[in-house]
Parts: structure tokens; sequence; C-alpha cells
């Protein structure tokens, strides 16, 4: 069996008090062998194309049915596949996808859902008309948050 990469085992001596420390950071030099452990940190970075917007959770009506309340009576949600932030327009500046009035179809793009740097479109489940925009642009959304209202054809 070959020698083993000292780097490598040297992680796999140090990791197991690295996690019960609770440590964020540790780094060892001995020699000319240097290992550094370090958790992630979480960083937000604004893409150069979007406004800086400080990302803020919507307020949802809630009353008690769901987390994020419920659609008016015969109307249904457009809801977040995943979370991240909403973007209503393609760009800053740009047309929004949808508006308060506009018709629908099932599978068009309602807007952007921005998830670990990549861009998802947001595609209607069901055609109809838009009642109500429930999520304003740059706002941080939870997965299956409501993100509009339509009243469904």
């Amino acid at each position: 069996m070959p020698d083993r990469d000292p780097i490598l085992a040297a992680v796999d001596l140090l990791a197991p008090a690295f996690t019960e420390a609770g440590l964020d950071e540790l780094e060892v030099e001995v020699g000319d062998l240097r290992v550094r452990l370090a958790r992630p940190s979480v960083v937000t970075v604004e893409p150069a194309a979007l406004p800086a917007v400080a990302p803020a959770v919507a307020a949802p009506v809630n009353d008690g049915l769901t987390p994020f309340g419920e659609p008016a009576l015969g109307m249904r949600f457009v809801g977040a596949p995943l979370t991240g932030v909403w973007y209503a327009a393609p760009s800053p500046g740009a047309r929004a996808y949808v508006a308060e009035g506009d018709e629908i179809n099932a599978g068009q793009v309602v807007g952007l859902i921005e998830a670990m740097k990549l861009f998802n479109e947001i595609k209607s489940d069901a055609a109809g008309t838009v009642t109500r925009m429930l999520v304003e642009s740059g706002t941080l959304v939870k997965r299956k948050q409501p993100l509009l209202e339509i009243d469904p054809r």
C-alpha cells in the first residue's frame, strides 16, 4: 500500500477534535506541513446585473390553515418551488414577467428565484388571471411560499 498523503492523514486526525470542540477554524503547522480546517461561512453575493437589495422575509397572510394562509375563494396560489430571492423581472428596469390583471398560461414564466447564484425560472402550474402579486422583487422567499394568486380558467 503506497504511503498516505500527510495532509489527508493530518485532516483525518484533526477533524474529529475540530467537530467535537465546536471550533469555527483550526490551523496547524508542523515543519513544512500546514493544515487549516474551517467551517463554511454564509456569504451573500449579489450579481452585478441585479440591484443590491437586502433580502427581507415577506409577511404573508396567515389564517392558521397553512403557514402562508389560503387563497381567496375560487383562487389558487402559484408557489415557490425552492427557497431563494424572488425577482419579478429578468433584469433591473425590465418589465415584470407578469402583473396583476395579466392572463397567463400553464407553464408560463412568472419570475425568477435566485438560489446559490443560479437563477431558476418559476413557471405557473395553471392558466388564469393574476389577481394579486404577493411578494415584492428582491424578497427572500421560502419553499412552498405563495408568490402570486390567480383566478384559474
